[in-house]
């Protein structure tokens, strides 16, 4: 018995100082980790230098106004503005405008969807024949029976996109005022080729996000804005971020449009503050207009992992090949991307007048977004994830990079 005790002390002992020495080890390694300027700044010098960094990009290009929002670490959010919000009236950017967010909107119909996964009411590998199958249009759906509601969420399902549809366009200008049903959102691409077999490639469609949005509402007998609203914009107070499922939309500032866009249109969008069609008709493939900082706050909560169980936070990022850019990846309405601050989660956003970004960095349980009010690329002289890593910079810190 004796014999016994002593050699479990003996044990104990070892393992303490084993425990110890790991911790030693962790320890050193935490403070030999460089600490980022969000760390060692103010959030006042911090702002001047993303303020004038911006102004000096500004000068090189020619967009109106740029809101920037970041999320640190503690959660407390925070934001940066330059430039007009209004080009014929002068008046300067506030933090507190809203924009359209365009695809950024994807990410919140995913959320809910995972969650109603995690409810037991909806199955990411089922065939969506099980939710659609009864439509009388199902059938002519391109890759009807082989889709399951995973592929239409990574955009492997083989379905062409509607929004680029001529005739799609055409109603658009001549009924600025129609207000779309998802199945005539649909019904652009019954009939059309598959662009591969289901499961079997990567291409981008928001009628992909039409049907998910259509599955959730046969599912749950519940609205998608609706669950949005309760399950995620109230809980979380992103207080600024509403359904863009009206002409009229409080807080929006005119965005301007290319005047190669694929809508036909070009200019301002707003007219006596109405917008020039009724952008209802992004439903889930967007839908929402929002600010920099909530979309910050929200890139934030979202990839944190405290929405989902880690089963589903894990099919979140789960991502497949995507022809976004180079070892660009997409997952359930999430893209996946390396940047010089190690793998980022998030999400671009294009509505004609309106560009936005959002990237979480996990690395640094950091989220920055940017929103700019102009869809105009050759004006705007770099891609909106690039003003995003400009902000980076600053705020992370150069010697961070990987």
């Amino acid at each position: 018995m004796r014999h016994r005790t002593g050699r479990a002390l003996c044990f104990g002992v070892l393992f303490l100082l084993g425990s110890l020495a790991v911790i030693t080890q962790l320890t050193a390694s935490a403070q030999s980790k460089p600490q980022t300027p969000l760390q060692t700044q103010s959030r006042t010098d911090l702002a001047k230098r993303i303020q004038t960094r911006l102004l000096e990009l500004r000068k090189e290009a020619e967009f109106p106004g740029l809101n920037v929002g970041i999320c640190p670490p503690d959660g407390k959010a925070w934001s940066v503005s330059v430039g007009f919000a209004d080009l014929e009236s002068q008046r300067p950017l506030k933090p507190a405008d809203r924009m359209l967010a365009g695809s950024i909107g994807k990410t919140f119909v995913s959320a809910i969807t995972l969650q109603a996964v995690e409810e037991d009411v909806l199955d990411l590998d089922a065939k969506i024949e099980k939710w659609l199958g009864k439509e009388p249009w199902f059938a002519r759906l391109p890759n009807a029976r082989d889709i399951t509601l995973r592929m239409l969420m990574n955009h492997t399902s083989g379905i062409p996109e509607h929004v680029l549809h001529k005739d799609f366009t055409k109603v658009l200008r001549e009924q600025p005022d129609k207000i779309w049903k998802p199945e005539e959102l649909v019904a652009f691409i019954l009939d059309r080729q598959p662009l591969f077999e289901a499961g079997k490639g990567w291409s981008y469609a928001d009628t992909n996000y039409i049907l998910v949005g259509m599955i959730f509402e046969r599912a749950t007998g519940k609205t998608v804005y609706g669950e949005v609203e309760r399950r995620l914009l109230q809980p979380l107070k992103l207080k600024e971020t509403s359904p863009s499922d009206r002409r009229v939309l409080a807080g929006l500032i005119p965005g301007y449009v290319a005047e190669n866009s694929p809508f036909g249109f070009s200019g301002r969008t707003l007219v006596e503050g109405k917008f020039v069609v009724n952008p209802q008709m992004e439903w889930c493939g967007g839908g929402f207009v929002s600010t920099a900082q909530d979309l910050a706050r929200w890139a934030k909560a979202l990839y944190d992992g405290k929405l989902f169980d880690p089963a589903s936070q894990e099919d979140l990022l789960n991502a497949v090949p995507a022809k976004t850019g180079r070892g660009d990846k997409y997952g359930l309405g999430v893209q996946v991307r390396e940047s010089a601050w190690g793998v980022s989660y998030g999400h671009g956003g294009w509505f004609p007048g309106y560009l936005s970004e959002m990237e979480y960095f996990p690395d640094y349980k950091t989220a920055i977004a940017i929103q700019v009010n102009t869809d105009d690329f050759a004006k705007l002289k770099r891609r909106p994830r690039a003003f995003v890593a400009e902000v980076a910079k600053i705020v992370l810190g150069e010697g961070s990079a990987k």
